[in-house]
């Protein structure tokens, strides 16, 4: 108490007593060039982020609706995979950061005979054997684990765990999943270009997020897949706008029409989104109506610059 008051009384103390922004400009680039990603996937044990030199920060990690605390004067990820909340504590002040979940991942290394537990995930184009063209298309670190309890997690402000999770095996939990923080970034961004442009986005629908490589070999229509999908490592998702909940394609040029002009348009919106941040360059593909779907855009984050046009599934 007598140090705390000090702090406050004394203007010549250096004791800190609150956190301020400023104190935990360290923590921001989690939130990515938009501000809106709220989840962040680490190995056990790897870096949260960066410290400034001379920091006296510590973390404290929890699970969600678990009152055990971790304390990790390093900012590193707990051992155990879950899904965390983090305060920061300096000095005397503790504060927790609302909106940042700290996702520790399950080892690739626990995958046994192509699946964790009960769920299916396939072999990796070079998981036996070859030479990957980049590091991108290396085998995964590791994988979230989503459970019935955790699969509503909001990892970014318009985004949630399920709405990226393969669409098979519906009645097997936990699933696992492979989801790029840097995709939520371009995503969000593509939402702030379009209301920027005039087009009014509530929603974007994920119409294919993740797949495991045993899906994308074979599941759903599988026309257009390609061998090497970045689907197959969570950086790249189908997606399209859909403000009024129909799943389907909206009209966003107004014309009374949806066609290939309404793709293009958020097309266009992930071009700008990438000059504007060259290290979120990757994939832009647009896809005709086809199969009970309507028009929609391929986005990823591979890297490199890629752009297509195509009808099936991007």
């Amino acid at each position: 108490t007598a140090h705390v008051t000090d702090a406050l009384l004394n203007p010549k103390s250096s004791s800190t007593v609150f956190i301020d922004d400023a104190a935990l400009t360290f923590l921001s680039p989690l939130h990515g060039y938009s501000g809106k990603v709220n989840a962040v996937f680490r190995t056990p044990g790897s870096e949260i982020a960066s410290e400034p030199p001379g920091s006296r920060a510590s973390a404290e990690l929890s699970s969600t609706g678990d009152a055990d605390v971790a304390e990790s004067p390093d900012f590193t990820a707990p051992d155990q995979p879950g899904i965390y909340d983090l305060a920061v504590q300096i000095d005397q002040a503790r504060k927790q950061i609302d909106g940042l979940k700290i996702v520790t991942l399950v080892p690739f290394s626990e995958k046994r005979n192509q699946r964790i537990g009960l769920y299916y995930l396939g072999k990796w184009p070079f998981e036996n054997g070859g030479q990957p063209k980049s590091r991108a298309y290396e085998n995964p670190s590791g994988f979230i684990k989503v459970t019935r309890e955790n699969r509503a997690t909001q990892v970014s402000e318009h985004f949630r765990l399920e709405d990226f999770l393969t669409k098979d095996q519906p009645n097997v939990w936990p699933k696992y999943l492979l989801l790029s923080s840097n995709l939520l970034d371009k995503l969000e961004l593509i939402i702030e270009d379009l209301n920027a442009h005039g087009y009014k986005v509530n929603h974007i629908m994920i119409m294919s997020g993740f797949r495991t490589p045993r899906y994308n070999a074979g599941g759903g229509n599988t026309e257009g897949r390609a061998n090497l999908s970045r689907h197959m490592y969570g950086d790249a998702s189908d997606i399209f706008v859909d403000n009024n909940g129909d799943r389907y394609t909206d009209d966003l040029n107004g014309d009374g029409k949806v066609n290939m002009k309404d793709a293009e348009i958020i097309a266009a919106a992930a071009e700008r989104v990438e000059r504007r941040y060259p290290s979120l360059v990757g994939g832009v593909g647009t896809y005709q109506a086809c199969c009970g779907h309507g028009p929609f855009v391929h986005v990823d984050v591979r890297g490199y610059r890629a752009r297509w046009r195509g009808t099936g599934n991007g």
